[in-house]
């Protein structure tokens, strides 16, 4: 993986919103994390650069998780339960098996919560679903469940969520490669990675091949 620190300067590969959220932890594979959520400004960053949210309303919600520091904790709180269930759910599609039912009812609640806050409302000329809610301190997990329901729903409609096999990895993505079989993230960091890996293994074997000869 790269150094990832911030969620201002991580990696944006999964392709859609819902899995650069479940990306927010910095790796699940040989080890997990670290976790890139550690406060409430992190998840309004991120919300902010995948387009969840427009500036007025990250100022709004900054504005009011300073004036209500504990309500912002238990926000930032559940906002990883779901990540946590939508890693979950993701991850089994990636592997091909079923939801687990915990994770699932974790996602039907946050959607059941979000479905009140949405209105179909003329924009411009057409119609279009507008989100009415927008400086409650749980509005970016209303939006990511939302739109991860809406992503998981269009599973035979879209391409494959892949995990990445990168060392110290685990992100998922969606594979958009010709063949469908994309291996990393990105080819650029876990990919060159994976290749600088295999080429030392590769010298470090032929070393030892010499010395025992």
């Amino acid at each position: 993986m790269d150094s990832v620190k911030t969620t201002a300067d991580m990696r944006l590969v999964g392709g859609h919103a819902c899995l650069d959220f479940v990306n927010t932890v910095d790796a699940r594979r040989e080890r997990w994390g670290p976790d890139l959520l550690q406060t409430y400004a992190d998840l309004v960053v991120w919300a902010g650069r995948v387009d969840l949210i427009e500036n007025d309303e990250a100022r709004g919600l900054l504005a009011e998780a300073s004036a209500r520091p504990a309500l912002a904790v238990e926000a930032l709180k559940r906002a990883k339960t779901l990540r946590e269930a939508l890693y979950a759910a993701l991850h089994a599609e990636a592997a091909g098996a079923i939801v687990p039912e915990d994770a699932l009812q974790t996602i039907r609640d946050a959607v059941a919560q979000a479905m009140p806050k949405r209105s179909f409302s003329n924009v411009g000329d057409r119609l279009a679903w507008q989100w009415t809610e927008r400086s409650n301190l749980n509005t970016i997990s209303w939006r990511v469940a939302f739109g991860a329901a809406e992503f998981m729903v269009a599973r035979h409609d879209r391409r494959s969520v892949r995990e990445c096999t990168g060392p110290n990895c685990g992100w998922l993505f969606i594979d958009t490669s010709r063949g469908g079989r994309r291996r990393w993230c990105s080819d650029e960091s876990c990919g060159a990675h994976t290749r600088v890996r295999r080429f030392r293994a590769k010298a470090d074997a032929a070393r030892s091949a010499i010395r025992r000869n």
